[in-house]
């Protein structure tokens, strides 16, 4: 199994298939992953442990254990752990191609490129 750490947590690559990868991803408490796009695919994240707030799109949407959102191809998106708990959440990428590299990164609290 992949594992990535990151400066905000880590990421577990759960299924790497042609046509979708499914993550498990932990963002540990006051952390956020950087403020971004993707040329080719779209993500479906659904909130397993904790309370996240989403940026999509400049629109703040909070979301709790059991719920979703879907994130569109090319939208911009974050999502942000506010609180004092750990935040986990599934994501399920479809599209074309599903490489780290298809990250374009428009903010990050990390200085990533």
């Amino acid at each position: 199994m992949e594992i990535g750490e990151r400066p905000w947590g880590k990421y577990y690559v759960l299924a790497d298939e042609p046509n979708y990868k499914l993550k498990r991803i932990e963002v540990n408490p006051g952390q956020k992953l950087s403020y971004q796009y993707h040329h080719k695919r779209q993500e479906q994240w659904t909130i397993i442990e904790g309370d996240a707030t989403i940026v999509l799109d400049d629109k703040e949407i909070k979301l709790s254990y059991g719920e979703s959102i879907f994130i569109p191809l090319g939208a911009k998106h974050r999502i942000m752990n506010l609180s004092e708990k750990p935040v986990v959440f599934i994501e399920v990428q479809t599209g074309t191609y599903f490489g780290e590299d298809d990250i374009v990164r428009l903010d990050d609290e990390y200085e990533r490129a």
